[in-house]
């Protein structure tokens, strides 16, 4: 369990330069196997790298175990957020986020509208000497998503975005807040974002009559609703989650996509050719993509498998027991918090061969397939299942069909990638986008 109330947590947030599993979990996963307890940032919790068990733990959602963050996690997002809420305040959340990520409103609507950012996007990349890949994708779709979410334009979400920033490193650390550390940044943050939302929120539900065709306007017409299940404080935490979740991973992971496609350039000649194949059925090959299309994309669905395989964004995915668990003859106890890795998962030899081999291809053994995707779990799994896993599936998607056709990229500095808890880029990965002649 490591020292007095620091735990183990200067060992977990030592920098391991490689994509592969951390030193923190390889040790102790040859010591102690799949599971091990631990103390992080002041909490006592176990670690589990058994994927039978990570399954076991979403399957028992609302039974054994609910969803639950670390304290500086809940004091970031708020103690009235999704995250706290079960029943009807859970399913209401999830009603209300599939205005913007559900599956109809993907295939009616929003298909066409990332498209053509991105088509916006890529040419305004192509304009400039060289531009920091993570920072230009999370622009990208933020401004789309704020858009859709709370309805302001792309100078307003600029200046929202940058306060977003530092929240991912919140997760397992020390809730100090002195000018300089992560949590006082964090927490600094979260107070320029409530206070905008907050102001729109006000805004709004002092003129409830005005639709604005957002999400916003789902919650004034439950907060003014006879009786409403949720409260301003969860209408601002919500919406916070949900721009904070929209950008944050997908940037991340398409980043460490495009530094894995450079090194990988029959996976791009591939890609190519399966965008070509489609433009040739098409009677107008400048008209926009079609659900059908990408649903057709299967080279392109099994890079984008590989991509977010290899990548592993997020620390960990987080589980609070409910009672005292009992497993492999050891009992978690009630009340502890449990931290699931599927990283461990993705990268483990014994279930994909050569794990740090970007390798699309091993999506397409059907056998092997069964065994992959029952592993495969970057969005989680069970009936909290990440809200935006079809939303992260089609951008990652589009975002390769409409850029490795029409454009190559000359890498210029940075792009190595190391694993801090999460996976970091430290020095970004800054590159020139050069249109196709």
């Amino acid at each position: 369990m490591g020292f007095p109330i620091i735990g183990e947590t200067l060992q977990y947030m030592k920098v391991s330069p490689s994509i592969d599993i951390p030193s923190f979990f390889r040790q102790r996963l040859k010591r102690y196997g799949p599971m091990f307890k631990t103390c992080l940032a002041g909490q006592p919790m176990v670690v589990s790298l058994d994927p039978e068990f990570n399954r076991f733990i979403f399957q028992q959602e609302g039974k054994l175990f609910r969803l639950w963050y670390p304290q500086t996690t809940n004091t970031i997002f708020g103690k009235k957020s999704m995250t706290t809420f079960t029943g009807p305040v859970h399913k209401f959340f999830r009603s209300f986020a599939s205005n913007f990520f559900g599956h109809e409103v993907l295939k009616e609507s929003l298909i066409r509208e990332l498209e053509d950012a991105m088509k916006q996007g890529f040419a305004a990349w192509a304009a400039k000497p060289s531009v920091e890949v993570k920072d230009a994708i999370g622009e990208m779709i933020f401004d789309l998503a704020a858009k859709k979410i709370v309805g302001i334009g792309p100078e307003e979400s600029k200046g929202l975005r940058k306060n977003f920033e530092d929240f991912f490193k919140v997760v397992l650390c020390f809730p100090i807040y002195f000018p300089g550390t992560t949590f006082y940044k964090c927490m600094k943050g979260k107070r320029n974002v409530a206070k905008k939302l907050t102001q729109l929120l006000k805004h709004r539900l002092s003129t409830p009559e005005k639709k604005h065709g957002d999400l916003i306007d789902h919650l004034v017409e439950e907060l003014q609703s006879e009786k409403p299940l949720i409260d301003e404080n969860f209408a601002i935490n919500a919406l916070s989650g949900l721009l904070f979740g929209s950008f944050v991973t997908i940037s991340g992971t398409l980043t460490v996509g495009l530094k894995l496609l450079k090194g990988n350039p029959e996976v791009v000649e591939a890609l190519k050719e399966e965008h070509e194949a489609i433009l040739k059925k098409r009677e107008d090959r400048n008209s926009g993509i079609t659900w059908e299309e990408y649903k057709s994309m299967t080279f392109t669905t099994q890079v984008m498998n590989e991509i977010t395989r290899i990548s592993n964004i997020a620390p960990g995915i987080f589980r609070k027991t409910l009672t005292d668990v009992q497993v492999n003859g050891y009992t978690i106890p009630a009340g502890w918090l449990v931290m699931i890795s599927p990283m461990v998962g993705h990268l483990n030899p014994t279930l994909f061969e050569d794990p740090l081999k970007f390798n699309p291809w091993r999506w397409t053994d059907k056998e092997k397939q069964k065994i992959q995707q029952r592993n495969w779990m970057p969005f989680g799994d069970g009936i909290r299942l990440c809200l935006g896993a079809e939303f992260a599936k089609l951008f990652i998607s589009l975002f390769l069909q409409v850029l490795v056709p029409n454009y190559r990229w000359i890498e210029i500095k940075g792009g190595e990638v190391a694993r801090v808890g999460e996976m970091v880029i430290p020095d970004g990965y800054h590159i020139q986008l050069v249109p196709m002649t």
